[in-house]
């Protein structure tokens, strides 16, 4: 959009305001205001995590990861993980793409290659880990390649209900230049992959309504209630401690 004309750019962002201006139904609401304020202390759990080392455990099934970042976030947020990833013994990729800025049809088809390559390189389906929006679009992945993916896990990810049940719809409307409910591909999100799913998700998430990040039977295999933010997915011993316990289940 930088390389529109000044007229036409302006345009642009005002359709972009309108859309982040739009009214959420009566009937949909994200997490409570105190839990969105407490995601903001995400710096004291890199403080937690010092006073108490996480012991990382050799991995009984090594597997190949790509880790997918959430709305807004760039890979570096998932960089802690991916260290303890390769502490146990598991290969950590990064999605290739930077910054996640929406669930464009440009961008999926990006990480769609990351994802055929990263298969060719390594000769074996991968393990996708996606947090938040970032688990969106893992999901959607796996349902066009099922024969490259062995198992999703998503974290704190909005793939059933309503997605405006979230504190972060109207900045991604914004960003992204469409509505949470008319993605730029074609697909029911709430739809189960054909491969694994788990759906990692916590009471205390401030950005997305936990229901709707845990999911209902049939649109995911199993669901892992944890205790953290939703910054806390990324950042916690007990979200890392539980997806290294989920590489290894066999």
């Amino acid at each position: 959009m930088a390389t529109l004309p000044f007229y036409e750019a302006r345009q642009e962002w005002g359709r972009r305001l309108a859309l982040a201006a739009e009214p959420c139904p009566d009937e949909v609401r994200g997490p409570k205001a105190l839990l969105l304020l407490r995601e903001f202390l995400w710096p004291i759990e890199t403080i937690r995590r010092r006073l108490s080392p996480l012991e990382i455990a050799e991995a009984r099934h090594p597997k190949n990861v790509m880790l997918l970042p959430g709305f807004g976030a760039h890979p570096i947020r998932m960089r802690w993980m991916a260290k303890q990833l390769e502490k146990a013994g598991h290969t950590a990729k990064k999605w290739g793409l930077g910054y996640n800025l929406g669930a464009t049809a440009d961008r999926f088809e990006k990480v769609e290659n990351r994802l055929l390559a990263l298969h060719e390189a390594k000769g074996e389906p991968l393990v996708l880990v996606g947090w938040s929006l970032g688990g969106v679009m893992a999901r959607e992945l796996a349902k066009k390649h099922p024969d490259k993916v062995a198992k999703v896990v998503t974290m704190g990810s909005p793939f059933s209900g309503s997605p405006r049940a979230n504190n972060g719809w109207r900045a991604y409307q914004a960003i992204a230049g469409h509505r949470v409910d008319e993605p730029e591909i074609d697909t029911v999100v709430s739809e189960k992959p054909p491969v694994e799913t788990v759906a990692m998700w916590s009471p205390r998430d401030g950005i997305v309504a936990p229901k709707c990040a845990c999911g209902r039977p049939g649109e995911r295999d199993r669901a892992v209630a944890l205790r953290c933010s939703h910054m806390g997915f990324v950042l916690t011993n007990e979200a890392m401690s539980a997806l290294l316990s989920e590489l290894d289940r066999a």
